[in-house]
């Protein structure tokens, strides 16, 4: 088709949809990787498919059409970035505290790091390889530790390491070298390595041993069993609940912070369980004085063959429809 003939009318619009629709989902999972907010995400895919409608008359072919959305939808990230303010988890604003912080102890002023649902991928790939690879690039540690990069280094491991673009596609994209390309996913990877712990023993879903764990799990959070909780802990597991600021280290330090977060009555909570960053999650519901399960807090947990070394609780029920979880639980048992 010639460049003058299609950005005309609804013919235009419908060969546009057609041909850039099948990329959506993907940009929105880098886009995420990227911002380290589903909610910005969202936004920036919707700004990249008005660019890209703008301009789809200079398109020219020369590169694939997904090479062109990417390099749009990069140059939009990284733009946003320069304007706006890292995303980060508790466990990167300060030590471990030891003292459990107050009811309500938030603070809104800090922008932070959300989770991702598996749903907003669509179909997963058919190759186990290619599932395994997936969610390791969705991890919450390295969509975290990401954050820290510069924009252009967080770009180049992205493209290169999680998504295997050749080196010199993504030095055409960002208008770099090959060289530079190298270079700076060296730096990138060295600052990574001291970022991102160890995930060589973490579990896949099909895991028995996992799933007999997370039920272990879920049935002594809803007996309030604490000391089954930390029992299922590694003995340096991390719990952190944005936006509470101060997050806890060690299997005593977390079973006094769950001693004073938790009702000592059965049946105040209800856990559901579903996947956020490739990792196993619970919706958690709490039982308010009218007696209704409303959404409370998604937990991500990392399980390792060793135990459960991290949990985090993101207090925000706002969450919960992105992962077809609803506001309500019908408490059905």
């Amino acid at each position: 088709m010639k460049t003058d003939e299609r950005n005309t009318g609804s013919a235009g619009a419908e060969e546009f949809a057609r041909l850039t629709d099948p990329f959506r989902r993907e940009l929105l999972a880098y886009c995420y990787r990227m911002l380290g907010s589903v909610h910005d995400a969202e936004d920036l895919v919707q700004e990249v498919y008005l660019r890209a409608w703008r301009s789809y008359d200079a398109f020219d072919g020369r590169a694939s059409l997904r090479t062109w959305l990417y390099r749009i939808a990069t140059n939009t990230c990284l733009n946003a970035l320069r304007h706006g303010s890292r995303r980060v988890m508790p466990s990167g604003l300060a030590a471990p505290s030891d003292d459990p912080p107050p009811p309500g102890n938030f603070a809104p002023e800090v922008t932070w790091l959300e989770p991702f649902s598996e749903r907003l991928l669509g179909r997963a790939p058919e190759d186990p390889a290619a599932i395994v690879a997936a969610r390791a690039g969705l991890r919450l540690a390295l969509i975290a530790a990401l954050q820290y990069l510069p924009g252009r280094q967080r770009a180049v491991v992205i493209l290169r390491d999680v998504l295997a673009w050749p080196a010199a596609d993504v030095a055409e994209m960002l208008g770099m070298t090959g060289a530079g390309v190298n270079s700076t996913l060296l730096r990138a990877r060295a600052r990574l390595e001291r970022l991102v712990p160890a995930s060589d023993e973490i579990t896949e879903p099909d895991d028995p041993a996992r799933r007999e764990l997370l039920d272990r799990f879920a049935k002594a959070f809803e007996a309030v069993d604490i000391p089954a909780i930390t029992r299922l802990l590694t003995e340096q597991a991390a719990w952190e609940m944005p936006p509470v600021p101060q997050w806890f280290s060690g299997r005593e330090a977390i079973g006094r912070l769950l001693s004073t977060r938790l009702s000592p009555v059965p049946g105040v909570t209800r856990l559901v369980p579903t996947v956020a960053n490739g990792q196993p999650a619970f919706g958690m519901y709490l039982r308010r004085e009218d007696g209704v399960l409303r959404a409370h807090s998604l937990q991500v947990l990392t399980v390792t063959r060793s135990g459960i070394t991290h949990i985090s609780s993101f207090i925000d029920a706002g969450l919960f429809a992105y992962f077809d979880l609803p506001l309500v639980h019908a408490d059905v048992r």
